[in-house]
């Protein structure tokens, strides 16, 4: 176990070290602007901090005497092969959600980055090398459903983690279960943010700026949907967002001044202005429209400007589906009540805030809202490395959630053994399950 630490604290100041050269990569191939493939960078080092510490986190328990001349001791034990399924949107930190944990654990594992931008996925492998991780520990296996259904069927892997869409974190799951496989698979999410009548509402504005279009919007944590509690609170935060949205920067990604870069492919982009489409279509009213938006010298870029619609119903699709766009709707209601029957009211159940200053709406609304993550005055909800990362609902399948204590359960087994020694052992059989006395 020392040794593995050893390798992890090596693996640390290596990414740390090339810290810039990795974020660069990522916004270049993701497209994403720099400072958030940083921030992207930055977390998973968080997760490899945490896994350092597995000698302490990876402890078991052990009891003297629970009978006379009888201990019992229990251990953490590794699973085997594990394997990783990950998506286009943080080519860096979710990986690392998941592949620390596990080899600290004392696990193999096998990667499969997305097709959409794997290369940073192959630079952090090289640097694992680097670190003094014996060849064959840690594995990138590059491909599309083919690569992923091997995975999901190879009678070596153990367990699977996955983070992506609810239909194929319940594909993944499903079949990965099928074949006797532990899981955890991260789907979908259609996070709220509340905002309540007593809320700051410029502080409400910042958040949503950033919650809703900070890296174009392709977060399973972005913010898609605002509710506005009261009619006067509809109004003002629609006229703030409104001002707001329109000035947003949209530039390539290495322009340090872009507050927001191209979506991911030209696929991913005819996809969220068609959920565009559909909104107006539906009769929500488009208030800020992102669509023909052209950056100069980037004539051709799959760029999408701030989408902000208001009115949307929950019968609409825009308010049903996940978007993954810069795409924000507002939904009005006239109580706090009816603002966390809509929350909890959706089939997703990944993250959600409310800002307000009224703590008994607060701790109201943390305790009855039926969702995983969730913030108070904070848009993005995220925990950090120490805790665990995971949804409800359709937004996970499987029992445990990602890093974190939950992600030393997810990849070790839990083994008990009772001892006594000759010295204490008396003669004559028993034909009774053991007791106490």
């Amino acid at each position: 176990m020392y040794q593995r630490a050893a390798v992890l604290f090596r693996y640390k100041a290596l990414l740390e070290a090339n810290f810039d050269p990795i974020s660069q990569l990522i916004t270049r191939e993701n497209g994403k602007t720099l400072s958030e493939a940083q921030g992207d960078l930055r977390r998973g080092i968080d997760v490899v901090d945490f896994a350092c510490g597995i000698a302490h986190i990876g402890k078991g328990e052990s009891l003297a005497q629970i009978a006379s001349t009888i201990d019992g001791v229990s251990s953490a034990e590794p699973l085997g092969v594990c394997a990783g399924i990950t998506p286009f949107n943080f080519p860096a930190m979710v990986p690392m959600w998941m592949f620390p944990v596990a080899l600290a654990c004392g696990n193999a594992f096998v990667l499969k980055p997305s097709e959409r931008d794997p290369s940073a996925a192959l630079f952090i492998a090289k640097l694992l090398k680097d670190a003094g991780l014996p060849d064959g520990v840690f594995t990138v296996v590059n491909g599309d459903k083919e690569a992923v259904d091997a995975l999901l069927a190879h009678p070596s892997i153990a367990a699977v983690s996955f983070v992506g869409s609810t239909p194929i974190a319940k594909y993944i799951h499903e079949t990965a279960s099928r074949h006797g496989k532990r899981v955890q698979a991260l789907g979908g999410a259609k996070n709220h943010l509340v905002v309540m009548p007593d809320a700051d509402m410029d502080q409400a504005v910042d958040a949503l700026i950033g919650a809703a279009y900070g890296s174009a919007g392709e977060r399973c944590m972005a913010v898609s949907v605002a509710v506005a509690v009261g009619e006067d609170t509809a109004d003002r935060l629609v006229a703030h967002l409104a001002e707001r949205v329109r000035k947003i920067k949209v530039a390539d990604g290495m322009d340090k001044t872009a507050e927001m870069g191209p979506l991911v492919t030209k696929q991913h982009f005819e996809k969220v202005k068609g959920y565009v489409d559909t909104g107006v279509a539906e009769g929500a009213k488009l208030v800020v429209d992102g669509r023909g938006l052209k950056v100069p010298g980037r004539e051709n870029g799959f760029f999408l400007g701030g989408c902000l619609f208001d009115g949307v119903q929950p019968s609409m699709k825009i308010y049903q589906e996940e978007i993954f766009g810069p795409v924000l709707g507002v939904s009005r209601v006239k109580s706090f009540e009816e603002a966390l029957a809509m929350v909890n009211g959706h089939e997703f159940g990944n993250g959600c805030c409310i800002f307000t200053r009224d703590g008994d709406a607060a701790r109201e609304f943390a305790n009855r809202v039926q969702i995983g993550m969730v913030g108070i005055n904070v848009p993005i909800p995220v925990p950090m490395a120490f805790h665990s990362f995971g949804g409800w609902k359709n937004s996970l399948f499987g029992d445990h959630h990602m890093h974190g204590p939950e992600g030393v359960r997810f990849y070790t087994r839990y083994k008990a053994v009772t001892q006594r020694w000759p010295a204490g052992i008396r003669a004559g059989a028993e034909f009774v399950m053991p007791t106490m006395k």
